[in-house]
């Protein structure tokens, strides 16, 4: 674990940039047909590089989920106030820092993000007991300095998952997609998030929450986009014990599952 003062230097490098407004109006054109997206997108000005092209995505409804665009050293979080948990995280990775980061030491502090207001940041008491594992979006295992090592454990980068899932299935992906990035010739963009489908709550609670109103996700995926060839997939896997890795899904598959538009202009084949 990190020493308090050198906790602090990291927390206050990493977390004390600014939010910027939480989202703004774009007239830019839908890129997948047949997938009606409004045109907003959160203001990641602070950490745009984190995304392909330098472009935010367009994500829906972002009012009503509350929604809050957070900068870290090595990864971006948009996050939502209605379900107290990231909507996704994006990072750009490449073969150079995928292999800096395994000299990096887990310091497996978890904190409650105080950037966050009260009422719609998760703490440690909402997990203990819970039964799921605080599930990271941007890995540990990703990032390449000590600051960002230490920022990946806010849990504003978290989501409750299923024990075997993220120690299992979820592993494995995180794994061969560390693999991929050192086989391949520039950056990767990779975004993960989660959603929450109609009537598909992995847990018998009604709510489907844990702790103060934390959502139980339905559902994760990771995107990747290499930005080389230009192509993209996507790991699509239920929040659950019994989950199985399936055959990655298109770009297109996913915005029509999630709703939003990950790589605008971008136009990545499969």
């Amino acid at each position: 674990m990190l020493e308090s003062n050198s906790f602090v230097c990291a927390l206050l490098l990493g977390l004390g940039l600014a939010y910027g407004s939480a989202w703004s109006q774009q007239d830019e054109r839908r890129s997948v047909p047949g997938v009606d997206l409004p045109e907003a997108r959160a203001d990641f000005s602070g950490c745009i590089a984190q995304f392909a092209g330098g472009v935010a995505p367009i994500v829906p409804d972002l009012a009503s989920r509350r929604a809050r665009p957070l900068c870290f050293d090595g990864f971006a979080v948009m996050h939502s106030g209605e379900s107290t948990t990231a909507i996704f995280s994006a990072s750009v990775l490449n073969r150079q820092r995928v292999q800096a980061a395994k000299s990096n030491r887990r310091t497996d502090f978890f904190f409650s993000d105080a950037r966050l207001p009260r009422t719609e940041r998760a703490t440690l008491e909402d997990y203990a007991g819970s039964g799921f594992d605080r599930g990271y979006l941007s890995p540990a295992g990703d990032q390449d300095t000590p600051e960002g090592m230490a920022q990946s454990f806010s849990l504003a980068n978290i989501v409750p998952q299923a024990t075997e899932n993220n120690r299992g299935v979820w592993s494995k992906i995180k794994q061969d997609t560390r693999k991929y990035v050192e086989r391949a010739r520039g950056n990767v963009y990779v975004i993960t998030g989660v959603v929450s489908l109609p009537g598909q709550c992995p847990i018998s609670a009604p709510s489907c929450t844990i702790g103060a109103e934390v959502k139980v996700p339905s559902h994760l995926y990771k995107l990747v986009f290499d930005s080389t060839t230009r192509r993209a997939w996507a790991h699509w896997i239920e929040n659950r014990n019994v989950a199985e890795i399936s055959r990655p899904i298109s770009y297109e598959e996913l915005v029509r599952r999630v709703g939003v538009e990950f790589l605008p202009g971008l136009s990545p084949r499969f």
